[in-house]
């Protein structure tokens, strides 16, 4: 992985007020059978998720915090992919702990499952971006599902306002048709992953080449079509000598 708060919290804070309006209609008219924004999601329960766990991170360890915020069969990559729980288990802590900051939210619109995305940086100087796919708890709080991310020669830009995108509610006999595959798939580490929503309008999808480079895109239901709105690709690693 590869992570880090915001420039400040009460930003952060400010930016997921902001989500609740623009998780509100747009335009019912345009599309009746489409109300997008209408379900049940809430893209500042994301951010909040991401707070306390950069928070954890930095209080008390890194990868306890990875741990304690992943799903049982949360998939990352090191390179190759593998179960989250697993790898961790037993693993030493870094002498710091990577930080990081949310950028970006997508969300489905039954607040099923969730997308952030955003920048990380290491106490040695490095950074980079990480994405990470949330999936909401019986009880209603998040845990994450899969986490990757790569350096990147300069850090990402930081927004003046974190950015939230709400898949549109399918409605009637049309959305039944269009989200067959409600139910969101185990996601089993492999050369490819994919999973999505319980309601079908937030899917996510992983390929790993035999060299360990890989691409992560994510799809959104808008206006009566799934949307690639996301799309990362890592390279290869490059061998150590």
């Amino acid at each position: 992985m590869t992570r880090r708060p915001g420039r400040a919290l009460a930003a952060a804070i400010g930016g997921a007020a902001l989500l609740a309006v623009m998780a509100g209609p747009a335009d019912a008219r345009r599309r009746p059978e489409y109300a997008p924004g209408a379900g049940t999601a809430n893209p500042s329960a994301l951010v909040a998720a991401e707070i306390a766990f950069a928070r954890m991170a930095r209080e008390k360890g890194q990868w306890k915090a990875f741990a304690e915020y992943s799903d049982e069969n949360a998939v990352m990559f090191v390179p190759e992919p593998v179960r989250a729980r697993q790898w961790l288990s037993g693993r030493a802590e870094p002498a710091a702990p990577v930080q990081w900051q949310a950028h970006q939210v997508w969300m489905s619109c039954d607040g099923s499952l969730g997308v952030t995305k955003g920048a990380w940086q290491r106490p040695d100087g490095s950074v980079g971006y990480f994405t990470t796919i949330w999936q909401q708890r019986k009880k209603g709080d998040y845990r994450w599902v899969l986490d990757q991310g790569d350096t990147l020669a300069q850090p990402l830009k930081e927004p003046e306002m974190l950015s939230a995108s709400v898949a549109d509610c399918a409605r009637g006999p049309r959305g039944d048709e269009l989200l067959v595959e409600r139910d969101r798939e185990d996601i089993a580490p492999g050369m490819d992953g994919r999973g999505r929503s319980k309601d079908g309008t937030l899917a996510w999808r992983y390929h790993v080449e035999a060299d360990h480079s890989r691409w992560l895109a994510v799809s959104l239901l808008k206006n009566g079509a799934m949307t690639e709105v996301m799309r990362s690709e890592v390279a290869a690693p490059k061998e150590r000598n």
